[in-house]
């Protein structure tokens, strides 16, 4: 950024009424993107549809940080020329999307038809997504603490429903940020399958809609933040000295995957549920923090 065509290097500079800037933004550089033999974990496959284990650490679609080794890459190898077209050439296929640090199931689109059956049911929250996550501390409904927070009523069953408005954070656009006003309505529901004493627990949680990091940053606005969430979780530790609480403090992503999905089939108008088993780093840290 420019004023009278020397660099601005004074963040607390003040603008004045008649000010005139100059904001030079470099163009996108455009994504080659390259089929590559990368394996993959397919749940179920038809003519229509493909449902894909994805694991840990894969991106779903190339980007200027992660060109290569992702989902799509993968897709162009493996089912070449029988893609979706809908997304477009950088995203063949893709209906909907998981982080790149979270395991589990998505549904790719094989055919036209399919990618616009599917995407509106993604689009109604008729599609069923089922999640499980490790966090920090234990939900509770007779918790005064939780009682008070904003946003957070409970249903039959132990339940805890969560329902907020979400947008970009306003000064880290890789963040997502609880609003009440403006934004986009978000509700997730959250039940305790299994506590760790009182440091951590099991949780499943079933969306309602499908915003970006939904399940992390509402953990995190309850107050349980899941374990090894990078972004949402902070700083936050277990404090004690002990394996379950080290193998918890270095689990290396946040502790969520996708275990169920869902849908209506979109051609043949059959319902399908698919569940996807844990994987052994999620095997490995509920074993741990059992013991």
């Amino acid at each position: 950024m420019t004023f009278d065509g020397a660099p601005i290097t004074d963040p607390r500079r003040k603008v004045r009424e008649g000010d005139a800037f100059e904001i030079l933004v470099e163009d996108a550089a455009d994504v080659d993107i390259v089929a590559e033999n990368i394996p993959l974990t397919i749940a179920y496959e038809d003519d229509d549809l493909i449902v894909i284990n994805k694991p840990a650490g894969m991106v779903v679609h190339p980007a200027p940080g992660s060109p290569t080794g992702t989902l799509v890459n993968a897709l162009l190898h493996h089912f070449a020329g029988t893609l979706s077209g809908v997304g477009g050439e950088k995203r063949p296929g893709i209906v909907h999307r998981i982080d790149k640090d979270t395991s589990g199931l998505l549904v790719v689109a094989k055919s036209d038809a399919a990618h616009h059956g599917l995407a509106e049911q993604f689009a109604a929250h008729t599609a069923r997504r089922r999640y499980l996550a490790v966090c920090h501390g234990v939900p509770d409904t007779g918790d005064p603490r939780l009682n008070g927070v904003r946003g957070v009523s409970f249903e039959p069953g132990g339940v805890i429903k969560i329902t907020t408005q979400l947008a970009r954070h306003k000064t880290d656009r890789q963040r997502q940020a609880v609003l009440f006003a403006g934004g986009r309505h978000a509700v997730t529901r959250i039940s305790v399958e299994e506590r760790f004493g009182g440091h951590a627990a099991l949780i499943r949680c079933e969306l309602e809609t499908g915003r970006t990091h939904q399940i992390r940053v509402h953990m995190s606005h309850i107050g349980h933040a899941l374990i090894g969430d990078p972004v949402y979780g902070g700083r936050r530790r277990l404090k004690a000295n002990t394996l379950w609480a080290e193998a918890a403090n270095s689990f290396p992503r946040q502790a969520l995957h996708a275990e169920t999905l869902g849908f209506r089939h979109p051609v043949s108008g059959v319902e399908m549920d698919f569940t996807a088993p844990w994987p052994e780093d999620f095997q490995r840290l509920t074993a741990s923090l059992k013991g």
